[in-house]
């Protein structure tokens, strides 16, 4: 059964934002349980944005998420070019 916290897709840069927030929460004596509820997000939440984007600046988050989205286009190109390869392969060989 899940919590009753809404479930909400953040930007890198929103998610940045929030990691500044933390780290000065932190600096003023909170502990990552109170700055969590501050923040609205899971401990889980806030450790595995601290991993991904901890010490990044908002713009290079964003052009991390920029690569990542070309990666998956060029894969996504890379696959099909592998598959036009293989059917063109196959009725080369006449196995249709």
């Amino acid at each position: 059964m899940r919590s009753s916290m809404k479930v909400k897709r953040h930007s890198p840069e929103q998610i940045i934002r929030k990691l500044r927030t933390a780290e000065q929460l932190l600096n003023q004596g909170q502990t990552v349980a109170d700055v969590c509820r501050a923040l609205e997000v899971s401990p889980a939440t806030y450790h595995r944005w601290q991993q991904l984007y901890g010490g990044m600046k908002a713009t290079e988050a964003k052009r991390l998420k920029e690569l990542e989205l070309e990666n998956t286009r060029l894969k996504r190109l890379l696959a099909d070019a592998e598959l036009d390869k293989a059917m063109l392969k196959e009725l080369a060989e006449g196995n249709f």
